[in-house]
């Protein structure tokens, strides 16, 4: 059984060398394993929270996604997208606010946080603070929920976040769920042995304290500018060095092998100069990051085609997002006036004969024209709820053969898996894919359509 992990990053700045070993090495690396079904997006909705400057949010969200894919992030293996083309995602946020206490977002510690810095200031609590801050905990328990995750990778002092998830899902889950669980109850992942990047000044690596190192900005040249600024002690070449105690050797062992480590500590040790050994660090990094650095540059000069795998990713995630909001809506009573309600059937000859005009209605596809001017094709159940989405098509005429042969061939003789999916081929070109979860529901509405 695959384990689903789920990570976001919030798209407001340039990426850095301390996010790249602390959440995007890891995560790809992560997604490579077998048994583990990865959702990374990006969390631009969150953003917004933070930054009011519109161009710095669609540049970040161009860096980063360039960045993740320059990196390895394989779009196949993974589910890929940015938070604000999930609908569902500000649909489910507003379902778990309507059962979220305020007593629970009042505990947040990033609005704690504000308040204290407020009533130090002397001014009212609330001050500065809009409801974006405050119900963010609610929001990053939609990013969760929406899509099941079993597993968060996060920092600890995010570990509250997941918590209060549970409590919100919990909560749906006993007024709504009647013997259903409709949300998995998160676990936190914490990994310790994950690099914690010391910056220029020694502290942790971070945008707020103004002391990081560019990841791809700037080329080798702004990367090796600023590791020569990196604060280092006073002692001279020849003089040995405290390995253990040096930010360099903490940023070298990140980014090399065990042996090429212990080399770099005996140098050291043995007397390397401050400078021999930024120059050795910058060589060590640049190693890893060249190739990836031209890949970026690539895909920064051509955005369309990171539009075009956001897009792809958007739709694999919408295919698990739009039936499971269909779920959603019907357990809180936002369900679609088909039939009158249990107990009162035959009450009104009216609405009898609504109910049975609207019980007559098949499953159908429909074909469109997506944004890259490509043809595509939804089947949607007699309630409109979309099932099934098709791979896009150059030809608009190869569509009907291809739904005519879904109409007419068991669908099951259609699929088969691969890395999890179910991938539907007719005739041999690929039509769709489906989670396993949604094969039923398709074979029931082709057998009524």
């Amino acid at each position: 059984m695959n384990t689903r992990v789920l990570t976001g990053i919030t798209t407001s700045g340039t990426p850095h060398l301390g996010n790249y070993a602390g959440a995007i090495r890891p995560s790809i690396q992560a997604s490579n394993q077998p048994g583990v079904d990865a959702f990374y997006f990006m969390a631009d909705y969150h953003a917004l929270i933070k930054c009011e400057d519109p161009q710095r949010i669609a540049r970040s969200r161009l860096e980063i996604a360039a960045t993740w894919i320059a990196a390895g992030l394989d779009p196949d293996k993974v589910t890929f997208y940015r938070q604000s083309d999930i609908p569902e995602i500000p649909e489910l946020c507003w379902m778990l606010t309507c059962v979220t206490a305020k007593g629970l977002m009042n505990r947040a510690h990033a609005y704690k946080a504000a308040v204290d810095q407020n009533v130090a200031r002397q001014v009212e609590p609330d001050d500065g603070v809009n409801m974006g801050l405050f119900s963010y905990p609610v929001l990053m328990a939609a990013d969760i929920l929406m899509f099941n995750a079993n597993r968060v990778p996060v920092g600890r002092d995010q570990i509250q976040h997941i918590e209060m998830t549970r409590d919100i899902a919990q909560r749906f889950n006993h007024m709504y769920g009647q013997g259903n669980d409709f949300f998995v109850l998160p676990e936190v992942q914490i990994d310790d042995e994950v690099a914690t990047l010391p910056g220029l000044d020694g502290r942790k690596m971070s945008k707020s304290y103004d002391n990081t190192i560019p990841l791809f900005e700037g080329g080798a040249k702004a990367l090796r500018s600023a590791i020569m600024r990196i604060v280092t002690d006073s002692l001279e070449p020849g003089q040995p060095k405290d390995a253990e105690g040096s930010h360099l050797y903490s940023l070298y062992r990140a980014f090399a092998t065990r042996a090429e480590s212990g080399e770099f500590r005996r140098q050291l040790e043995a007397g390397l100069g401050w400078g021999d050994a930024k120059n050795m660090l910058a060589d060590r990094i640049e190693q890893e990051l060249a190739p990836m650095r031209e890949r970026y540059a690539d895909l920064m000069a051509r955005p369309e085609r990171i539009e075009d795998v956001l897009q792809a990713g958007a739709v694999k995630a919408r295919r698990l997002s739009q039936p499971f909001m269909a779920r959603l809506r019907d357990a809180v009573g936002l369900r679609a006036m088909l039939a009158p309600a249990a107990g009162q059937a035959g009450a009104n000859a009216g609405a009898g004969a609504t109910a049975k005009k609207h019980a007559g209605k098949q499953a159908r596809f429909v074909s469109f024209r997506d944004e890259s001017g490509k043809f595509r094709f939804r089947l949607l159940a007699a309630d409109g709820v979309e099932l099934l989405l098709s791979e896009a098509f150059d030809n608009p005429k190869a569509i009907g053969g291809v739904t005519q042969a879904m109409q007419q061939t068991s669908f099951d003789g259609l699929c088969t898996k691969v890395d999890g999916m179910v991938h539907v081929h007719v005739d041999g070109v690929l039509v769709a894919r489906l989670e396993p979860s949604q094969i039923e529901s398709v074979t029931l509405a082709l057998s009524h359509s």
